[in-house]
C-alpha cells in the first residue's frame, strides 16, 4: 500500500482552490432605508432583481427597486 506524502498533497490542494474558477462578490454594505414620517413600511413582493438594487421609497410612487445608476426597476407603469 502506497503511502501519500502531506507535503506533496497541500501545494496540489492550494492550487487547485485557486484555480477553481469559484468567484464570490464582496456584498455591498447599504444602510438599512428608513421610512419618512408618515409612510407606512410596504416588504418587496418579489426578489430583489439584481446587484447594487435597494428597496426605496418613491415620494409619488411608493416602495419599489431602485438603483443608484439605472433608476427604478420595471419604471411606472
Amino acid at each position: 500500500m502506497k503511502k501519500i506524502n502531506i507535503r506533496l498533497l497541500i501545494p496540489v490542494a492550494l492550487i487547485a482552490t485557486a484555480l477553481s474558477g469559484c468567484v464570490v462578490a464582496p456584498v455591498g454594505v447599504r444602510p438599512v432605508y428608513v421610512a419618512p414620517a408618515g409612510v407606512v413600511y410596504v416588504a418587496p413582493t418579489y426578489a430583489i432583481p439584481g446587484p447594487g438594487y435597494g428597496w426605496a421609497y418613491h415620494r409619488d410612487y411608493g416602495w419599489g427597486w431602485h438603483h443608484p445608476n439605472y433608476g427604478w426597476h420595471r419604471g411606472w407603469r
